[in-house]
């Protein structure tokens, strides 16, 4: 459906008395359901459903050459398509710009939080190391397809668990060992928040994100008692103002332990 002027007009109504369409406040997130180990295939994988939005995300490891300018650690690549299924404005065909800059903010999001020890994933230091490939699929766009593809991606990552090799470290793929990815603490949580026209939200439905003029998406992991910002992007042209930050950065945390045990607490999943 595409959203019309007087759309966004009672968008931008409601947030003015600190409501939503669907009767939420502007900082609450709707319903957010994980399901890991959804795939018989992948090294991990789950699904997250944040409202009506829907999304599988999987995990492959393999093995490869490493680069020169890390020659004893591993690489990561992550992709992301938008199936026809996922809405009118979807069609099949490769990947377009939104696809790739979920891609790419999901991966930036997990790289920079220091989530992965790097060095562990190296077999023979200069010769093979392992790779992991994320792969995020979406059923369905009822909006913050990025935060539901961030969150099934670290779900995913958690529930990995390394394939076996062969004498010469080639991998038997649908082997799985008990080893699970080498993780660290540092959880990163992303969540994307967004203004339309003088009023922040997080967690839009498919109209307020069409309505929204400018968005921020963070990377955020609790170590201890400090809120730590380890990735950050922004979308959209209009600016976001000092004030806007610093708003975003104080409803960061309480939306972070307001939401992020429950989710926590549904991806302890084990195979």
């Amino acid at each position: 459906m595409i959203l019309t002027n007087l759309d966004k007009k009672k968008i931008e109504k409601l947030l003015s008395e600190d409501k939503r369409l669907d009767g939420r406040k502007p900082f609450d997130y709707r319903d957010v359901v994980v399901e890991t180990n959804v795939s018989n295939n992948a090294e991990g994988s789950a699904r997250v459903k944040i409202g009506k939005t829907d999304v599988i995300v999987g995990v492959k490891l393999g093995t490869q050459e490493p680069y020169t300018d890390h020659a004893d650690e591993g690489t990561m690549m992550t992709t992301m398509e938008y199936s026809p299924a996922s809405g009118e404005r979807y069609e099949g065909g490769p990947p377009k710009i939104n696809a790739i800059e979920t891609a790419r903010v999901v991966d930036r999001g997990i790289r920079e939080s220091g989530f992965i020890d790097w060095k562990k994933l190296c077999i023979v230091e200069g010769e093979k190391v392992w790779s992991i490939f994320i792969d995020i699929y979406s059923i369905n766009d009822d909006g913050s397809i990025l935060d539901a593809s961030a969150i099934g991606a670290v779900a995913a990552l958690k529930m990995a668990r390394l394939p076996a090799l062969d004498e010469e470290n080639k991998v038997k793929y649908g082997e799985f060992t008990d080893t699970p990815l080498p993780l660290t603490e540092n959880t990163p949580f992303a969540m994307t928040f967004y203004k339309i026209g003088d009023k922040l939200l997080i967690d839009p439905n498919r109209n307020e994100q069409d309505a929204a003029d400018s968005r921020l998406t963070l990377g955020i992991a609790k170590v201890g008692k400090e809120y730590i910002v380890s990735s950050s992007q922004k979308g959209e042209i209009i600016p976001l103002s000092e004030a806007d930050i610093k708003e975003i950065l104080t409803q960061a945390e309480k939306v972070y332990d307001k939401v992020f045990p429950e989710i926590e607490k549904q991806s302890k999943s084990k195979k």
